[in-house]
């Protein structure tokens, strides 16, 4: 079976439904998504990236992944080498042996990323289908078509240095035992994905919202550093990964096909309802980006007040979903 290449929104959950499309489940991004349970928010002011504090729309690295083994009563292999040369020879040997193998990688050392989209974040997924000659054949989700990388750089970026270092992890399946979402698998995900976005710990879910509401609240508007705060807010949002809207747009398109596979017809105005709260987020992320530019007077109380209104209508929006899959 010849590998296709696909496009997709963001890359984890676009490399496992490839993935899984290849071995003859079907599977669309948004549905590994859904199913994963992915969709979160979490503000944790402990953890830095680039001295600011970690703002995440959705759930970490490898759950997406790991999110779809129970439902598919699938199994994985996952390895990490210590050494560049170890894992080099492994995923040649899968290769050769006729495997699609997953990665992650540094997006900063892989040089078929344009200059201007390069940034120190070492969790992001790529396929690796094939190689010819020193070039591996890689099939990396954001870009529209499949693109070549030599192997020294392959190997720079799988043991990049850092927060979330790869350590060269490669995975794939070593078992897929149901092929196809049941309607229970469906409503248990939305269930999930309910609790954690409702649930008690303070830096996640709408309550996260609300602390980083708070913190935004009492940004100086006479300080630097206040833009530099609001500017890592619209990066995060935005620009790293997929952005807080565009992981609520997914999530909305799970919803529409969750609707015939959980026979819950309701849930394609949930669909919709979700689609207006991401156009929110953009709307968040413009004004601040506005602000960020100079283009209107620094506002953090506005920000705030934008950030609650998102979690308010988030923490009604997944009460009516919880009931709803009751």
């Amino acid at each position: 079976m010849s590998f296709q290449h696909q496009h997709a929104a963001h890359c984890e959950s676009g490399v496992i439904s490839s993935l899984l499309r290849h071995h003859g489940v079907p599977m669309s991004e948004s549905l590994a998504f859904g199913l994963s349970a992915a969709l979160s928010f979490a503000y944790v002011p402990f953890v830095k990236i680039s001295g600011q504090p970690l703002i995440a729309y959705r759930m970490p690295p490898r759950a997406i992944i790991k999110g779809l083994l129970a439902p598919l009563a699938a199994r994985f292999r996952f390895e990490t080498f210590r050494t560049a040369q170890a894992g080099q020879q492994r995923l040649d040997a899968l290769l050769a042996d006729g495997r699609i193998v997953g990665l992650q990688a540094s997006v900063y050392w892989l040089p078929y990323f344009p200059p201007d989209m390069r940034f120190h974040f070492n969790a992001h997924n790529l396929l690796v289908y094939g190689k010819e000659g020193d070039d591996y054949l890689v099939s990396d989700p954001v870009f529209e078509q499949p693109v070549r990388c030599a192997s020294a750089d392959l190997s720079r970026a799988r043991f990049a240095k850092g927060m979330l270092a790869p350590k060269g992890l490669l995975y794939y399946p070593t078992a897929i035992a149901r092929k196809n979402a049941t309607p229970a698998a469906v409503r248990a995900a939305i269930r999930k994905n309910c609790r954690m976005m409702l649930g008690p710990v303070p830096i996640a879910g709408v309550r996260g919202m609300r602390l980083l509401a708070s913190k935004v609240q009492r940004l100086p508007a006479s300080d630097p550093q206040s833009v530099a705060f609001i500017g890592h807010i619209v990066r995060m949002q935005e620009e790293i990964g997929t952005g807080g809207a565009g992981f609520r747009f997914i999530y909305a398109a799970f919803l529409q096909e969750a609707a015939q596979l959980a026979e819950l017809p309701s849930l394609a105005r949930f669909s919709e309802r979700l689609t207006t709260i991401g156009d929110g987020w953009r709307a968040l992320a413009l004004k601040a980006a506005r602000m960020v530019k100079g283009r209107e007077p620094l506002d953090p109380p506005a920000i705030a007040s934008k950030l609650r209104e998102q979690a308010a209508l988030e923490e009604a929006f997944f009460r009516d979903l919880k009931a709803a899959v009751r």
